[in-house]
């Protein structure tokens, strides 16, 4: 396709692949078999799609959307059925990351004044900010284990990879 298509995510069986593209005039989530074919739209609406990433059992796909006027993380069904909006708040909130049992959901936010790594339930609730630093910290991803995410940051004058024990929370 001419689009831009990005940000690719594997769903936990490794049969599919779900991926933002801009082919609808403006950027949605669609999925494909893990061959490229089969391509089809799981959110259909009008406002942009970011981010997705696949819960460990398949069953459903977290994303930030911004179609309630701001950057909130979603997560829908694995057919694309059902959204659901996790959080609000008038800050961005961006590339959610699910722990490798699916308990938990890890993402990146602006809502302390810069962008700092939060984790949630997978539900939404429980949510507590991981790390508190002056540097723009983001793109959170959780070891296969659980223990640690993995995130960029800044803090060292470029952007640097990090890793911080999932149960340190702030």
């Amino acid at each position: 396709d001419p689009a831009d298509d990005t940000s690719p995510a594997w769903s936990g069986d490794g049969r599919h692949i779900v991926f933002v593209t801009d082919r609808d005039g403006n950027r949605e989530i669609y999925q494909m078999n893990a061959d490229g074919t089969q391509q089809f739209n799981l959110t259909h609406n009008a406002y942009d799609d970011e981010t997705p990433a696949c819960s460990p059992d398949g069953s459903a796909i977290a994303f930030a959307s911004y179609r309630d006027g701001n950057w909130e993380i979603y997560v829908m069904a694995a057919d694309g059925s059902d959204p659901k909006r996790l959080t609000e708040h008038k800050s961005a909130d961006m590339s959610p990351s699910w722990s490798a049992d699916g308990q938990r959901i890890a993402f990146a936010s602006n809502r302390d004044e810069n962008w700092e790594i939060y984790v949630m339930n997978a539900d939404g609730t429980g949510l507590q900010r991981l790390i508190s630093d002056d540097a723009t910290d983001s793109s959170p991803a959780w070891s296969p284990d659980g223990s640690a995410i993995a995130f960029e940051s800044y803090r060292d004058g470029d952007m640097e990879l990090y890793l911080i024990a999932s149960s340190e929370a702030v």
